[in-house]
């Protein structure tokens, strides 16, 4: 750490524990006439970095004045630089970070520079959590089966991690089977307050990160600042590069009241999530106040900052006060630790107390929170609230446009309703039978007896979930799904056969309460059995359908439904099969599953027939009272103790794997999971001057809010399309494709999958599904990937059209990677997601944006237009000293021409650096290699 120029007199010492800490005191600067007060906590924060690393250069006394006087209603415009203390990844994501890194070190050693100068400089912690899939489920060996085969599938890639851990200084992971990172983060990693010991001296600041997930918000829950940001800005924070941001608006949040009975955690995000989404906050901080904060639990307010994401927000925080101190002794923190956190944010005047004066905001909105009421989201968006009671209504006027290309095509469907006939579930699965070979689980005729095409309708639940770390984090709603199945079970009720049920808790401590509350087995019955412990469903690792009820829905076109208790829910995420997919609440979750159905009318209907007759849906829902009971008989400081005591060490599987050694990383020639990344291949010392974008053509042109997830590979991997013939041609079997998630550390099959989800629809393509488009000028159709190699054939640089919003969802890096790699050298869009528009930047990819107003339909662009950039050069080497507005040349086939503005997207002054570099991994390892 280097030492502050600190031109405002703020270091100062402070003792806690018996121990002496340097720190940097925000009240130095009242002496310059600042207000700290009217700052909200989240600013504050970020002038404590600034202080701290004031150095006159990436930092300035200028920089700490300007946001000591920050002017809520003004229009960000002013670039600092942040500096997070430590950077948290997932597999998925931080795979192929790491592969980056060991290429980098290859590179290195090419430049003639020192390979093991390539090492995290801030802390890097990675979660192994999102690999897991449901393969098998609703059996006492659903987590030992799944468990087997996610090893199977992924020892190359968990083997690479474990050379990364011993490669690589200041970088560690925690193995699978574990728990998922933002629910680890919360319960273990997360420090509150960091210290640093360096030239005999022990700094104290408070703890910070990125992470690269787009849910590392559910921090701001502990009053820990942090926000997720792609695979490639992590990496440059981790190898000492400053996150560049714009000093931010902040909106103030303000909670009032309590929840009413009925109401869970879960309604009450749903609720924020669609007012911030009208209100439009990307972009932006969201900061929670109010007196209604002291009535919501440490556990509710990481539910409602996981979802910062899907409110469109940068973070959405909540501040640290008695609540986090009771969380941090809850979870089993050091006692030291605790002490010094209550010290140092007493210190700082950020410890929250209802006596604290309210901040200043750039806007404000309020929630009465007895107003909330039970909800459900979808059935694509996680904004799109319903009210539970009218969510059969919503669903009939959606079903119009989610209907498949079968359907109707026998004519109306005639069902039956499931009263439980049929036979009863097949008893547990021997585990002597050993792991199913990787593929569609069997049939639920040949488990049930049941014959699925009877029953299956539109509407019909075939999935239902108890997933992702937004709900699996707070005992309030995992409770309360536990009391209801064992209610449900009590009164003899059971869930249909063809929904595939799952639990996949984010830490063990979850099914330690689980089973100290007794309340397993009831789960267990209705065959809600643990699948693993990570992020399944809600990442789309739900795993195949029974193969009859995947025919029943293709033959007949169904809109089937999924349920899930996530976060996402976004089309052809969850499942191929899947066309409306909702987002609710655990116990919700289960009182699906048990009707079966979407359209289900809980309060006109009963929710199944049990021993004694109807029962509805009222006569099985505990209670507040019944909840807050079980979680303070069951829940107790020691299962926490217990579960993160040895959380390092994994199972038996993670320590006998196998890895390899060395400072350099050994890539397998044949491997299909890990290959090392193209990016530095051929690179220079020194970058080449950018040059005008000329003849370029468009490779797709799409609407509006296009996701990460129609961008990036996710989910299975299909084997008629280009990835799964690549995997063919290596000798990989269907059933060992593994999912897009798990080969994200081979760029091979990661770029044959880029654009290429199956709801992806490109206009360029009309009348299509899917990673299509037309060559052009032969306008010969084909997929994405085989047209950009034709492109790359010709030396014909690319394009991407789109509408408002490009980019949202998960931050998913290779969302930027997978277009580079096709040869997209600039998107032009209507609007862009935060963390999208800066991968693209990062990735060297020119992003751009359509004047106000103007869109493809409004300039009449067809998208077969040949695209020129004249000018582009002009403006960079001027710095965009005379504005940022670059003209676009679009000549048709007939030699007519249109011209049109839009503004360069290269939002600060460092990432003209990154851009001219060719990426920000470049621009860092060029620096690296000059020291």
């Amino acid at each position: 750490m280097s030492t502050s120029k600190n031109s405002f007199g703020s270091q100062t010492t402070l003792t806690s524990g018996g121990k002496t800490y340097e720190l940097y005191r925000l009240g130095a600067l009242a002496s310059k006439g600042v207000n700290l007060s009217r700052l909200p906590y989240s600013l504050r924060i970020l002038l404590e970095n600034l202080l701290r690393r004031e150095d006159g250069e990436s930092v300035t006394a200028e920089d700490i004045e300007f946001l000591a006087k920050w002017d809520p209603k003004a229009e960000p415009n002013r670039e600092i630089a942040f500096m997070p203390a430590r950077v948290l990844m997932q597999d998925f994501t931080g795979v192929p970070a790491i592969v980056d890194l060991a290429a980098m070190r290859d590179a290195m050693k090419l430049l003639g520079g020192d390979p093991q100068k390539i090492n995290p400089l801030q802390p890097a912690e990675l979660v192994i959590d999102h690999s897991v899939q449901v393969d098998e489920y609703g059996t006492a060996n659903s987590y030992q089966l799944n468990s087997l085969l996610e090893f199977q599938r992924n020892r190359e890639r968990y083997a690479f991690l474990k050379w990364g851990q011993t490669a690589f200084d200041n970088f560690s992971a925690v193995p699978p089977g574990m728990g998922i990172c933002h629910q680890v983060n919360l319960e273990y990693l997360a420090r509150v307050v960091f210290t640093l010991a360096a030239d005999g001296k022990t700094v104290a600041y408070p703890d910070t990160l990125v992470g690269t997930d787009s849910h590392t918000t559910m921090i701001n829950g502990l009053g820990v600042l942090g926000w997720g940001v792609g695979g490639i800005e992590a990496e440059a924070a981790m190898l000492g590069q400053p996150v560049s941001m714009l000093v931010p608006q902040v909106v103030g949040f303000k909670l009032t009241g309590k929840l009413r009975e009925g109401a869970t955690a879960t309604d009450l995000v749903l609720t924020v999530t669609e007012m911030l989404r009208k209100l439009g906050v990307v972009g932006k901080f969201v900061e929670f106040y109010g007196a209604g904060i002291s009535e919501l639990s440490l556990a509710d307010r990481a539910t409602i900052a996981n979802m910062a994401p899907e409110y469109g927000a940068t973070c959405g925080i909540f501040p640290v006060d008695a609540e986090t101190l009771r969380y941090l002794r809850l979870t089993g923190r050091n006692g030291e630790q605790i002490k010094l956190v209550e010290a140092y944010y007493k210190e700082q005047g950020l410890f929250h107390t209802p006596e604290s004066p309210e901040a200043e905001y750039s806007a404000t909105l309020s929630l009465d929170l007895a107003t909330v009421e039970p909800s459900v989201a979808g059935p694509k968006r996680p904004q799109d609230r319903v009210l539970l009671r009218e969510t059969g209504a919503s669903f009939a006027k959606q079903l119009p446009n989610l209907l498949g290309p079968n359907a109707n095509k026998n004519g109306e469907r005639q069902v039956v309703r499931w009263e439980g006939e049929g036979g009863h579930p097949a008893e547990t699965i021997d585990a002597a039978q050993g792991v199913h070979e990787a593929g569609p689980t069997v049939s639920v005729k040949e488990r049930f007896k049941v014959d699925v095409d009877k029953y299956l309708d539109n509407g019909s639940i075939v999935i239902a979930a108890i997933t992702s770390c937004t709900n699996t984090s707070n005992p309030s709603v995992m409770v309360a799904a536990g009391i209801l199945a064992k209610k449900a079970v009590e009164k003899g009720l059971s869930v249909p056969p063809w929904v595939k049920t799952s639990l996949a808790p984010g830490s063990r401590v979850v099914t330690d309460y689980y089973e100290k509350a007794g309340l397993l087995p009831y789960l267990d019955k209705l065959r809600f059995n643990v699948v693993g412990y990570g992020c399944t469903t809600c990442i789309g690792n739900s795993g195949p359908l029974p193969t009859d009820v995947s025919k029943s829905i293709e033959d007949h076109g169904l809109v089937a439904v999924s349920v899930l208790s996530g976060n996402r829910n976004f089309e052809g995420r969850i499942n191929s099969d899947v066309r409306a997919n909702y987002l609710m609440s655990p116990p919700l979750v289960v009182a699906y599953a048990l009707a079966g159905r979407i359209d289900h009318d809980f309060d006109a209907q009963p929710i199944g027939k049990g021993t004694d007759g109807d029962v509805f849906l009222k006569d099985i829902w505990p209670s507040q009272q019944e909840v807050a009971d079980t979680i303070a008989s069951a829940i107790d400081s020691e299962i926490f103790l217990k579960e993160y005591s040895t959380v390092s060490d994994g199972d038996a599987n993670w320590q006998q794997l196998k890895f390899p050694t060395g400072d350099v990383y050994q890539w397998e020639a044949d491997s299909t999971y890990i290959r090392k990344a193209p990016y530095f291949d051929g690179m220079p010392a020194t970058p080449a001057p950018v040059e005008d974008i000329a003849s370029a053509r468009v490779l797709a042109v799409l609407g509006d809010s296009v996701t990460t997830d129609h961008i990036s590979p996710a989910g299975s991997i299909k084997a008629n399309g280009p990835a799964g013939k690549y995997l063919a041609a290596h000798g990989v079997k269907p059933a060992d494709f593994n999912s897009y998630g798990s080969r994200r550390g081979n760029h091979e099959v990661m770029v044959r999958g880029t654009f290429a989800n199956v709801r992806l629809r490109n206009k360029l393509a009309p009348g299509t599904e899917g990673g299509v488009t037309r060559l052009l000028p032969e306008g010969e159709g084909m997929s994405i990937f085989d047209a950009s190699v034709i492109y790359a054939e010709r030396k014909t640089p690319l394009i991407v059209l789109a509408g408002k919003e490009y980019g949202s969802g998960s931050s998913r890096d290779w969302a930027a990677k997978g277009p580079k790699l096709l040869g997209v050298r600039a998107v032009i869009a209507e609007s862009y997601e935060r963390i999208h528009r800066s991968n693209l930047v990062g990735m060297g990819i020119l992003p751009l944006q359509f004047a106000e107003g103007q869109n493809v339909e409004s300039l009449g662009l067809t998208g077969e237009e040949v695209f020129d950039f004249p000018g582009l050069k002009a403006l960079l080497d001027a710095k965009f000293a005379n504005g940022r507005t670059l003209k676009v040349k679009a000549t048709a086939a007939d030699g007519s021409v249109k011209e049109f503005e839009a503004k360069v997207r290269i939002d600060t002054p460092q990432e003209i650096g990154y851009y001219e570099h060719g990426g920000i991994l470049q621009y860092v390892l060029r620096g690296l290699a000059k020291s």
